[in-house]
């Protein structure tokens, strides 16, 4: 067992005005699983990157152990993944690789095809298991559910729940349960850490926010009924000093030794007004709202809104899925399920109009609007206010939701393309959320996204019920907004 400590780090990326850490003081032992969590933009990659030196910091980073990156960066993804896994961890054997995939129910025939033709999925269970073959290294894995789908999700977690050693940056709190034994949460003042899994850190964060807001009620009521009782002092001092001063007859010494008393008792009351001003700052510094989000989905008229009947997808003339036959009818929720490769994207995209090379009969509504959130945000370039207008949508309303899933207003002044992966989606999802339409086509919605964005989505669904179709592997997400899920099963 070994130390990873850091003292006094502080960093900020240049021509930034803001640090993003600040003498940060933290100690983690090297065998524990740790969830690393946070809002999107907060630097939990940033952190990552510190401790693999890519970044010069004040202050110091103490650890025995060295430490690997998930996703490994492949260079040449045309080689046998074999090879490329014998790049990652060479003092590994041949059988050792096969153990670890085997462990991820995986074909260990995929070792000797090339990488670039394994699913995200496959990719991401080889990685992990080369990476897992570095004895002695602790492990930094970053956001590696975004290729897995819900049975992958399952297979990595309970695969991590028997390994040691690394911390992991996820937002999905069903696979966060599911392996880790401790929380490291970076939060709006600092960073803490927590021995157990997500809930149980959740609920004591929960319980921490509700005995501070009691504490800062009891602390506003105190501070305004001593700035009354300041005031009422104030009154009589001069009162007092006045009577004092005058020409009638009184004893000066008794109105003095008053005076002097009702003076002692300000200053008193105004030291207590300064310690309760002071324990009312202490307070609700860490406090996460998820705050309060509208849509404003459109009525269609009748229904169903789309039907597929026996829908087969092809890639290259190979068909991919069974048939598959679903109608959307208003307020339905419909989340579909299956593999990764199976065709649960391109069935979204023949309501979107792309291309897709398909068997079987799409029929969708007249005058049927539809919003659709892609998986993919690399296209995404330019201002916030260039894209509003592109999309046609309110640009004050469309910061507006940005801000309130946690953006910060000087990141509105940035190019798109700056932005981290997760505040990329938030902009994708806050357009969509802008939009009016009848039906809300999402694909992956939550990859990178924040754990509370994810709890004010789910808010949101909820309350205003649009009709949508989702494809979305979050467990905790799916049980929460889902009315029905679609199989969609892979060929074999």
């Amino acid at each position: 067992m070994s130390m990873i400590k850091l003292e006094n780090l502080t960093f900020a990326y240049p021509n930034s005005f803001q640090n993003v850490f600040e003498n940060v003081n933290i100690q983690l032992d090297t065998d524990w699983k740790l969830g690393f969590i946070g809002r999107n933009g907060r630097g939990k990659t940033t952190l990552l990157n510190l401790l693999l030196g890519k970044y010069e910091y004040s202050g110091k980073i103490y650890s025995s152990v060295q430490f690997d990156y998930f996703p490994y960066a492949v260079t040449d993804k045309s080689q046998l993944t074999i090879e490329i896994l014998s790049e990652i961890a060479p003092a590994a054997q041949e059988w050792e690789f096969l153990r670890e995939i085997s462990l991820l129910d995986a074909d260990c025939e995929m070792l000797y095809r090339p990488f670039e033709l394994l699913s995200g999925g496959e990719q991401t269970k080889a990685l992990l298991a080369a990476l897992f073959c570095n004895e002695g290294h602790f492990l930094l894995i970053d956001e590696p559910t975004n290729h897995l789908d819900a049975k992958g999700r399952e297979t990595v977690a309970e695969y991590l729940k028997k390994k040691k050693g690394f911390i992991l940056v996820s937002h999905d709190r069903s696979f966060l349960d599911g392996c880790v034994d401790h929380i490291l949460s970076l939060n709006r003042q600092n960073i803490e850490v927590q021995k157990g899994n997500f809930s149980s850190w959740f609920e004591n964060f929960e319980r921490q926010q509700k005995n501070e807001e009691v504490q800062n009620e009891r602390l506003k009521k105190e501070v305004n009924r001593l700035q009354q009782a300041a005031k009422k002092a104030a009154v009589q001092s001069q009162h007092i000093e006045s009577i004092k001063h005058g020409n009638g007859i009184f004893d000066k010494g008794y109105a003095g030794h008053k005076s002097a008393k009702m003076m002692k008792r300000a200053k008193s009351i105004e030291l207590r007004q300064q310690e309760a001003a002071e324990e009312k700052a202490g307070l609700l510094k860490n406090t996460e709202t998820a705050e309060y989000l509208k849509l404003s989905p459109l009525i269609y008229r009748s229904s169903p809104l789309v039907s597929l009947s026996d829908i087969s997808i092809y890639y290259g003339g190979k068909k991919v899925c069974n048939p598959v036959s679903f109608s959307v009818k208003r307020g339905d929720r419909i989340v579909l399920d299956g593999k990764n490769g199976s065709g649960k994207s391109s069935l979204i995209k023949l309501l979107t109009g792309e291309k897709i090379e398909y068997s079987g009969i799409v029929n969708i509504g007249s005058g049927l609007v539809i919003s659709y959130v892609p998986q993919d945000f690399s296209y995404l370039h330019g201002s916030l206010h260039t894209l509003a207008d592109k999309s046609q949508i309110d640009e004050s309303l469309f910061k507006t939701v940005l801000i309130k899933m946690g953006f910060e207003r000087e990141r509105f002044l940035k190019d798109i393309s700056e932005f981290s992966a997760g505040q990329k989606k938030k902009v994708l999802l806050a357009k969509s959320l802008c939009e009016k339409a009848h039906l809300y086509v999402w694909d992956e919605p939550l990859n990178y996204i924040d754990i509370y964005s994810r709890m004010q989505i789910e808010n949101l669904i909820k309350e205003f019920s649009p009709t949508m179709i989702l494809v979305e592997h979050d467990k905790a997400f799916r049980d929460e907004i889902d009315t029905e899920r679609v199989s969609v099963l892979k060929t074999d």
